[in-house]
């Protein structure tokens, strides 16, 4: 992530990296799920990071609510207290991990440690999404870096390969599935046929949802994430506020089938486009549960897994597949940021990836997101009517609403719950959300109609 010092031409020193320079002193806030994680992995490979990084990493503060459990978990050699702003301003601390969560009090410990001259390591994309402006900007101006691959992805590397892989690229789109528990709820009602409550039971049961999953199923936390991602694939601000977010907590079962009738698999996604053309210039950025083709790598992501694709204009189309969470796979992209950190000695600011892969006078403050009615998808329709014999009657409105209708058809009877009404399946071809809900609105009151029609978009992400 970012750039090594710039090496000698004199003969190398006998003296090896590693004992040649004073530890990277590290000082922790939180040793719950990603904070023990962390201390357990740079622990068990204590000796492999150092000589990665080129010197060793040294955890030597922590802050904790209970003091006998941290030390329970850090042992005695490292110091403890109960108070974030001590180790966000400790004078024998280099770099502040940021495990605690939240966004109030994280954001005032981290920028406290900013302003004393530290550098920031977090996996809360809550914070960043919500105050990362903010934060970047008092960074930039005290010459410190904020790293957070672990915010995005957990264990893949996805901002990494958005500010140096990729670099050369420009970027198309981004999208992904980004959010494990909704992934395994998603995955438990296509393969068991179970609704939306029986399978966030089954999630919270084993630990992949929260006793309060709202960021989750409402698809929150997905959009913190595209909305990191969209910052470092366009050149723009965080723009969580304007990211269009819908969840999963009104799917059906009976469109889970519906899909896989007509070849899709239904995933919630986060999705950052760049849209460029004569009348509209700007970002779709949104999180929504889509139909993907069944063929489609995107669709074989299933459980708690995420995958994360990339379109460039020279790469072509990457894809990034790994777990969504877990204690010491966030702690895997934790310890990257702190070996970037780790090698920032005798570098200059300038010489750095920088925060957002763009330098700051490069990045486009006036790239706007793009309102709902802009966005421009295919869809997905489900219309029950009160006779198999209105089908046509259906496709024949739509046409009328110049919503370009590819494909319609009866669902079949085994994908109906017993006495249900016929249900006419609708793919149209791409077209702007606008004109989608204007002719939804108009459905409702066809004579056809027995019920709300549901309407959901389709992505392909072709290359």
């Amino acid at each position: 992530m970012y750039r090594d010092p710039v090496q000698s031409l004199e003969a190398p020193s006998l003296q090896s990296p590693t004992a040649a320079m004073r530890p990277l002193r590290v000082g922790m806030i939180g040793i719950g799920t990603v904070g023990a994680g962390t201390f357990r992995v740079l622990a068990r490979n204590q000796a492999l990071i150092a000589g990665r990084a080129g010197r060793d990493i040294k955890l030597v503060v922590v802050c904790a609510r209970s003091l006998a459990r941290a030390m329970r978990v850090v042992g005695k050699d490292v110091a403890l207290t109960n108070d974030p702003m001590q180790v966000a301003t400790h004078p024998d601390v280099d770099v502040l991990v940021e495990a605690a969560g939240g966004t109030g009090p994280a954001r005032d410990w981290v920028l406290a440690a900013i302003r004393a001259g530290k550098h920031v390591v977090t996996a809360n994309k809550a914070l960043l999404a919500t105050h990362g402006n903010e934060i970047f900007a008092a960074a930039r101006q005290h010459g410190v870096a904020v790293a957070y691959e672990g915010a995005v992805a957990v264990s893949i590397p996805i901002v990494k390969a958005l500010r140096e892989g990729l670099t050369a690229n420009r970027i198309e789109w981004v999208a992904g599935i980004i959010n494990g528990t909704t992934n395994f709820i998603l995955s438990k009602m296509r393969d068991e046929g179970v609704g939306f409550a029986e399978a966030l039971a089954q999630a919270q049961a084993l630990g992949y949802a929260e006793a309060d999953p709202t960021f989750d199923i409402e698809g929150v936390d997905a959009a913190h994430k595209i909305s990191l991602l969209a910052a470092n694939a366009f050149g723009m601000p965080v723009r969580f506020a304007d990211a269009q977010v819908e969840g999963i907590t009104r799917l059906q079962g009976l469109d889970v089938a519906c899909a896989e009738q007509l070849g899709f698999r239904i995933k919630l996604l986060g999705v950052a486009k760049r849209r460029k053309e004569s009348d509209v210039d700007g970002v779709e950025l949104r999180v929504q549960p889509a139909l993907v083709p069944a063929a489609h790598l995107l669709a074989q992501v299933n459980g708690s897994m995420n995958a994360v694709m990339v379109k460039g204009d020279a790469s072509g189309v990457t894809m990034f597949y790994g777990a969504g969470a877990g204690s010491e796979q966030t702690a895997s992209a934790v310890i990257a940021d702190l070996v970037d950190v780790a090698r920032l000695d005798g570098t200059r600011a300038q010489q750095r990836v920088p925060h957002l892969g763009f330098h700051p006078e490069a990045v486009d403050e006036q790239l706007a997101v793009l309102p709902r009615a802009a966005v421009h998808t295919r869809h997905y329709l489900r219309v029950p009517v009160h006779s198999a014999q209105q089908i046509e009657a259906v496709a024949a409105w739509l046409a009328a609403q110049h919503v370009p209708v590819q494909r319609v058809e009866l669902a079949c009877d085994k994908a109906l719950p017993t006495g249900s009404e016929p249900q006419v399946l609708v793919l149209t071809d791409a077209v702007a959300q606008a004109t989608v809900d204007l002719a939804v609105h108009a459905l409702a009151a066809h004579p056809a109609v027995a019920g709300p029609v549901v309407a959901l978009r389709v992505e392909l992400l072709e290359g």
